[in-house]
């Protein structure tokens, strides 16, 4: 055991200045720490977007917004949904294998959507991510083959894509238009960037 007095002002000074110290590096760090959660503008950006169809009509398209993304949806009339399997054998990837734009399960099919009337895609070209115009009226047109069934056109550079967005042959694009994650809240409302229920 030791003799020394014990100096209990420099005890108490010792723990006061190391509380503070604590106190401090706390401060310094909750702001810094909170820094690395995405901004409220941030997760809005990635947030999932609610749309209401029930007023879209056979033949009309709208355009939303994800993720700084234009998203089309498309409500085909018959004849539409119907031309899709005779545009089949000009296309490159009918069957919507390729990787690159990977296509959800539910959406790899000749309409490449969950209801075959709805078509659900990012209206940006595969190519240079121009964003191709409709092109809905059938028939021979500047730019587009005598035989054309209604798509869309990429002005830039020439790339041609049906009404479910698959590209032709022979075009500077190279796979067909991305078909976003998507879902069903009701019979009438999509929800675009969630396909799985929380």
């Amino acid at each position: 055991m030791s003799d020394t007095p014990v100096d209990t002002s420099k005890r108490t000074w010792l723990i006061a200045s190391g509380c503070a110290g604590a106190a401090g590096g706390v401060a310094v760090a909750v702001p810094f720490v909170s820094s690395f959660q995405p901004s409220e503008r941030a997760r809005a950006a990635g947030a999932a977007v609610e749309v209401d169809i029930s007023t879209l009509q056979p033949g009309e398209k709208r355009t939303v917004e994800w993720r700084g993304k234009p998203v089309w949806i498309l409500k085909r009339t018959p004849e539409q949904l119907k031309s899709l399997e005779e545009t089949e054998p000009q296309l490159v990837d009918p069957n919507s294998d390729r990787k690159t734009y990977p296509t959800p399960e539910y959406a790899k099919n000749r309409h490449r959507s969950i209801k075959p009337e709805v078509f659900v895609g990012v209206g940006i070209c595969t190519h240079l991510g121009c964003s191709p115009g409709d092109k809905f009226q059938t028939g021979p047109q500047p730019s587009l083959p005598d035989d054309w069934h209604g798509g869309f056109l990429c002005a830039c550079h020439g790339s041609t894509f049906d009404l479910a967005g698959r590209v032709f042959k022979n075009k500077p694009a190279p796979d067909n238009l991305e078909v976003p994650p998507h879902m069903y809240l009701s019979d009438t409302v999509l929800l675009i960037g969630e396909d799985k229920k929380a």
